[in-house]
Formats: C-alpha cells, sequence, structure tokens
C-alpha cells in the first residue's frame, strides 16, 4: 500500500505534464517498484499476445462427399446441405447430412452417412441412409436438419432439428445412434419458428447450445440480459444445460448488422452458427449465403453471449464458404464446408491471421 501511495503522490506531483523516461526512472529506483513494473508489462504483453484473429483458408480444399444415391429417394434436385463431422469409437471418420430436396416425406429431407479411415482422405466411402424423420415421436415428416455431434465420458451426442425443434440421439460408438425419447427426442424449441442448426461445446460442465431460427413477428427476446422487442427477422441464439434435460432461456447472441439482409431469402443472413474458443476469445462462424455466392462472417469476442446484436463490434471476416464446421486434430485446424455447387462436402487446412492483417 505504500508502494501505491508513492506512485500515486508521483504522478499528482507531476500533473499532466510528465514525460515517460521521468516514470520509468521513478520505478527503476525501487526494487519493489522495479518488480511492479516487470508485472505490468508481461500483463500487458500477454494481453496483446491474445489479440483478436481471423481465420483463412490454408491451402487446396480437397472432397470427401458427393451427391449420394438415395434409391427410391433420389430426385435430380436433392443436394447435401448442413452436415456434422467427426471421429467415431474406433478412429474411423464419420460424416452426416442432410440431403434436401429428396422424396422422403412432406420436407423433403433425410440424414446421409459417410466414412473415411483419415481425414485427410478424399471421397469417404458411402454408407447411406443414416436416419429418416419419426413421425410417431413428434418429429416433421420429411423435417430432419442439420446433424452435429460431440463426444463426452464415452458417450456420443447428436444434436439436429425436426423442423421446429432441437433434438437429440446418443451413441455408444459414435456411428449407431438412438433417438433420446422422454417421451420425444426434442430438449428445447423457439423462441422463432424452424429452429434449427444446433451446434454444442462444452466448458466447465456447461453445454452451450448454438442455433437459428426465423419469423415474420416482432418477439420479446433476451439480449445481454435484458428484455427487448426487436424485430430481427432471423438470429442466432444460445442456451446452456449441466444436463441436457435442464435448458436456460434463449439468449440472441447475433444477429443483424451490416450482414443482415446478403442472404437469397429473409430467413438466412444468421444460420448454421459455429462456435470456438482460440487463444480467450470466442469465434463465431455465422452463415449467409449457400451456392455458387456462398458467404459466412467471422466474429471474435470476449463474451460467450455476444458478438454483436444490430452492430458490427465483433466481425474480424469473411469466407466464400458455406456452412462450415472447425475440426481440431493433432495439433492443427481443418475447416470442413460445402461445395459452391451444393453437390458433396469439402475439407481444408484453416489457419489464423492477426485481425488487422491483410491477407
Amino acid at each position: 500500500m505504500r508502494n501505491k501511495k508513492r506512485v500515486c503522490d508521483f504522478f499528482n506531483q507531476q500533473g499532466a505534464d510528465y514525460k515517460l523516461s521521468e516514470v520509468l526512472n521513478y520505478f527503476l529506483k525501487n526494487m519493489k517498484l522495479r518488480i511492479v513494473l516487470y508485472c505490468c508489462i508481461v500483463f500487458f504483453y500477454c494481453q496483446n499476445s491474445n489479440a483478436q484473429l481471423k481465420p483463412t483458408i490454408g491451402g487446396e480444399w480437397w472432397q470427401v462427399a458427393g451427391n449420394p444415391d438415395l434409391g427410391d429417394y433420389t430426385t435430380k434436385k436433392q443436394q447435401p446441405v448442413d452436415f456434422g463431422i467427426w471421429q467415431a469409437a474406433d478412429g474411423t471418420w464419420q460424416i452426416w447430412s442432410c440431403i434436401r430436396h429428396t422424396k422422403a416425406g412432406t420436407k423433403e429431407r433425410v440424414f446421409y452417412r459417410w466414412e473415411g479411415k483419415k481425414l485427410t482422405d478424399k471421397n469417404w466411402k458411402p454408407m447411406g441412409i443414416a436416419m429418416e424423420a419419426d413421425t410417431t415421436l413428434g418429429e416433421t415428416s420429411g423435417g430432419l436438419q442439420a446433424p452435429y455431434v460431440i463426444q463426452k465420458d464415452g458417450v456420443y451426442y447428436m444434436f439436429y432439428g425436426d423442423w421446429n425443434r432441437i433434438c437429440l440421439a446418443t451413441s455408444q460408438d459414435g456411428k449407431n445412434f438412438t433417438r433420446v425419447n422422454d417421451p420425444e427426442p426434442d430438449i428445447f424449441s423457439g423462441p422463432y419458428y424452424n429452429t434449427r442448426d444446433a451446434m454444442v461445446f462444452v466448458e466447465n460442465g456447461l453445454f452451450y447450445c448454438y442455433y437459428t431460427g426465423h419469423t415474420n413477428e416482432e418477439k420479446v427476446v433476451k439480449e445481454n440480459g435484458q428484455e427487448v422487442k426487436k424485430r430481427y427477422i432471423t438470429a442466432i441464439f444460445c442456451r446452456t444445460s449441466a444436463d441436457l434435460k435442464n435448458w436456460s432461456e434463449p439468449v440472441v447472441v447475433s444477429a443483424g448488422g451490416s450482414q443482415a439482409g446478403k442472404g437469397p431469402w429473409f430467413g438466412g443472413d444468421a444460420e448454421c452458427p459455429f462456435v470456438l474458443k482460440k487463444d480467450g476469445y470466442y469465434y463465431l462462424f455465422r452463415n449467409h449465403v449457400y451456392g455458387e455466392k456462398n458467404l459466412n462472417s467471422q466474429y471474435a469476442s470476449l463474451n460467450p453471449f455476444d458478438f454483436g446484436v444490430g452492430n458490427d463490434n465483433y466481425l474480424v471476416g469473411e469466407l466464400p464458404i458455406a456452412a462450415p464446421e472447425i475440426i481440431t486434430f493433432q495439433g492443427e485446424y481443418f475447416i470442413a464446408a460445402l461445395n459452391p455447387t451444393l453437390d458433396g462436402i469439402r475439407i481444408a487446412k484453416l489457419e489464423w491471421l492477426p485481425a488487422n492483417k491483410p491477407e
């Protein structure tokens, strides 16, 4: 405390007209103050070393999945879209993708599976239709969307949409999944229509589920803990849970900003959220456009519940990709995304640059 008072007295005596060299000399005259100065330098260095980054594609893409044969469900218009990618218990790599515009059910979607021996292999083996909607469990006919899988404590958890709800299935081997029926597989829905595109990560024992939805109506939603009434036609939400049964109220974490309206339809400018943590920052990948003009924006924030609502405060970059998933494997980052022609799925290495450095 005495040292703190001496430092304050020094600055008070100098007023606004002091030089940095005088400040440093004052510190260096006293051993204890030298230690304080050293600690301050280390602190500010560490803070600066955790500066925002932006992701960039680090090399050539390789295709891992194509447009599959669905048998009686096959159509000329079908497209592999939102997908999940993970490593199964036997070490093989799995992809489940939502195939849309098929002959399956009212909403025309099924899940299809591929398997690869190595992440870097091309053209993984087609394994057939993996899951269809079960209307007896309340799922919308043909309405399966966007599977996402995590592994925790030896159990694989698959989060997926059934058009209006986020649902859950589990597996021991990472290949064969069984719905968690309690009495139905849904874990939550809303507050917007077409609740979909769930992704989940775990931190400090808490499951963070990011997902999207769209609406044409004004809704009362939570932003930074406050209830507000805003008309973001589409938004990315987050809920948390400690047990995958009891979930928090939804919080809007990303909506609007300069990226709003960049999608080809009214509910598409905030889709397919993917969040990861790197060097203290949470990075959100937010999708706007599929296809030839595919577009995805990235945000970096210290707060996993705030990536900018109605602003671009945390926007760090854009990439010409759609529905990406980030994979960390053997100390490296990889990115999987849809082909621009919407006829398959591709992978490339992912690199990180300072956010203020041009590519």
